[in-house]
């Protein structure tokens, strides 16, 4: 909003990169980080040949920052599927510090580039956004850009998925990536996923509620189901007519885990107002929480004025 109370949007391009995984009968399936297309009002992928094509979500988790996007094979060239490859995975389980690793990625946005470094250490426990993974650490460079990139063996295969979200900019040769075998079932799961397309924004859906992430940190210390907590329902909301409750912990929406607020907010990006869904939520009854299914009506949030 201006001095003059006029509202508008700013859009700007960013860009990641990405790896191979997988194929269906119509897709090519694609594998990054999911803060690199969490904002995204659209997704394409260029390849080594510099051909683009647009992509669709499949499905992201934002508790472990990994997503998988898809991109039509109609869309891509004969030439193009001729020069690109379903990555190997390796073994990321056997690795072993001093271990040299190579790290591919579209550093800075300028295009493929190729790093080399070292193990620097396995199972880091590293946390963000009071979410903590076991990454393994490298002082190969990994800049602005590498996000969800390659992290190979000396054999060519995926043994690591890198991410600059776990980078501290304060200290150089410090590199972290997604170890590949805690990442392959998280990535097998999402690849299965139906294509999402993401609603316009006149066709945004709303549920209604405000609330925080309870994190696995949480979740041990006091005791509540891990997913989003809400400490308010706005009356005559969808959420409100379904019967949510203040104290709820939402777990699943349309069927899909919900491990924080990011991953709800992620998800209704793809549902339009009016549409049904089941939300499952977790409520607290004499100190045990109990799940429920909810069938909620998405309502339409109201425009800014």
């Amino acid at each position: 909003r201006d001095f003059w109370g006029r509202t508008g949007r700013i859009e700007n391009e960013s860009s990641g990169s990405g790896i191979i995984v997988g194929q269906n009968e119509a897709e090519l399936l694609v594998v990054t980080n999911n803060h690199v297309i969490s904002d995204a009002q659209t997704l394409t992928v260029q390849f080594i040949d510099s051909s683009i094509a647009e992509a669709q979500l499949k499905g992201s988790n934002s508790s472990v920052d990994l997503a998988v996007i898809a991109v039509p094979l109609s869309s891509i060239s004969e030439q193009t599927k001729a020069m690109i490859a379903v990555a190997n995975l390796g073994d990321s389980n056997s690795l072993r510090v001093g271990e040299a690793v190579i790290a591919i990625g579209n550093s800075l946005g300028y295009g493929q580039s190729v790093t080399t470094g070292v193990v620097s250490a396995l199972n880091r426990e590293v946390t963000v956004d009071n979410i903590t993974n076991e990454l393994i650490q490298t002082d190969a460079a990994i800049n602005p850009g590498n996000s969800g990139g390659a992290l190979l063996n000396v054999k060519g295969e995926l043994i690591g998925i890198n991410s600059i979200k776990f980078a501290a900019s304060e200290v150089e040769g410090m590199g972290y990536a997604i170890p590949i075998s805690s990442a392959k079932p998280i990535i097998d799961e999402l690849m299965n996923r139906a294509t999402k397309v993401r609603v316009g924004e006149n066709d945004s859906s709303y549920l209604g509620v405000s609330g925080l992430s309870v994190t696995k940190q949480i979740s041990e210390a006091y005791n509540m189901p891990v997913g989003f907590y809400i400490n308010e329902v706005y009356q005559g909301s969808a959420a409100d007519n379904a019967g949510i409750k203040r104290g709820d912990i939402i777990t699943a929406f349309d069927g899909e885990k919900v491990t924080s607020q990011e991953d709800l907010t992620d998800l209704m990006q793809y549902y339009a107002a009016g549409t049904t869904v089941v939300v499952t939520v977790q409520s607290g009854v004499g100190g045990i929480y109990q799940e429920r299914e909810v069938t909620v009506v998405l309502g339409r949030k109201a425009a800014e004025g």
